[in-house]
C-alpha cells in the first residue's frame, strides 16, 4: 500500500508568493531552508517535490532544483521506495562543523588583531550589537539570531579574504539547526550578546590571546549543551 505525502502546514512554512523577477528555485530552495532550519520542518519529516510544488504553484523543474540544492547541503535524504526526508541531526557532523568553525574564527579574530580592525568594521559591529540588544530586549529571537549571524560575518568579511564569510556559512549550516533548540531563554541570548562584546572589545583593542581564546569558549559552548539537546529533542537526532 502506498503511503500518502502528509501535506505541509502552509501556516508553520509562511509561502511569499514567487517574485516572477528571481529564479523560482532560489526562492523555494530559501523558503524550504529557512523552515528546515527553523524546525517548522522538523527533522524526520517527509515532504516531497509534489507538495512543496502545490504549496508555491510553481513547475516541477524549479522545485527539483531546489530539492537538488537541499541534499547538497544534506538538509533532506532520500531513501528508495520509502521518499523524501528532512535529514536528522548528526552529532557526528556537529561535532565536525564546530571544529572547522572554530578553526576558521579564531584565525579570523587573530588575524584582525594583528592587522587591525577597519574602522568600517568597527563602525558595523558596533551597529549589529546594538541591534541585538534591541532584539534581546523585545524578545525577538528571530531578529536576534539575525544579528548574531552578522556579527560574526563581519568579522570574517573584515579579514579581506572573499572566501572566508561564505566557509563559515557553510560550516554554519549544521550548528544553525541547534540554534533554535538552544536559545530557549533571555538569559541565554544576554549571555551570547555579552560574549560579542567581549570578542568585540578584544578584537578593538588587539589583545591576540584574549580575542582568540573568547572567540574559542563562545564557540565551544555548543558542545557543552550537546547531550542535553540530543537526549531533550531526541527524535530530532540520529539514533
Amino acid at each position: 500500500m502506498n503511503r500518502k505525502t502528509p501535506a505541509i502546514d502552509a501556516s508553520a512554512m509562511p509561502v511569499p508568493p514567487l517574485d516572477l523577477t528571481r529564479p523560482a528555485a532560489d526562492q523555494i530552495f530559501a523558503a524550504v531552508k529557512s523552515a528546515i532550519m527553523d524546525t517548522s520542518l522538523h527533522p524526520g519529516r517527509m515532504i516531497s517535490e509534489n507538495e512543496v510544488g502545490a504549496l508555491f504553484g510553481a513547475s516541477r523543474t524549479p522545485v527539483r532544483e531546489a530539492f537538488t540544492h537541499l541534499r547538497e547541503e544534506g538538509l533532506i535524504l532520500t531513501r528508495p521506495s520509502r521518499g523524501t526526508y528532512v535529514s536528522r541531526i548528526s552529532e557526528q557532523q556537529v561535532r565536525g562543523a564546530q571544529f572547522l568553525r572554530e578553526a576558521l574564527e579564531v584565525a579570523v579574530v587573530e588575524r584582525l588583531c594583528t592587522q587591525s580592525l577597519p574602522d568600517t568594521a568597527a563602525t558595523e559591529i558596533t551597529e549589529c550589537l546594538a541591534r541585538q540588544e534591541a532584539a534581546l530586549h523585545a524578545g525577538d529571537k528571530a531578529a536576534f539570531q539575525v544579528q548574531d549571524d552578522r556579527f560574526h560575518t563581519i568579522l570574517a568579511d573584515a579579514t579581506g579574504y572573499d572566501r572566508a564569510a561564505t566557509l563559515l556559512t557553510r560550516e554554519k549550516a549544521v550548528l544553525d539547526r541547534l540554534r533554535v533548540l538552544s536559545l530557549n531563554d533571555a538569559d541565554q541570548m544576554a549571555k551570547l550578546l555579552a560574549e560579542h562584546r567581549g570578542i568585540f572589545d578584544a578584537v578593538h583593542a588587539g589583545y591576540t590571546g584574549q580575542a582568540m581564546d573568547r572567540m574559542r569558549r563562545h564557540l565551544r559552548q555548543i558542545l557543552d549543551t550537546l547531550s542535553s539537546l540530543i537526549e531533550a529533542n531526541q527524535d530530532y537526532f540520529e539514533a
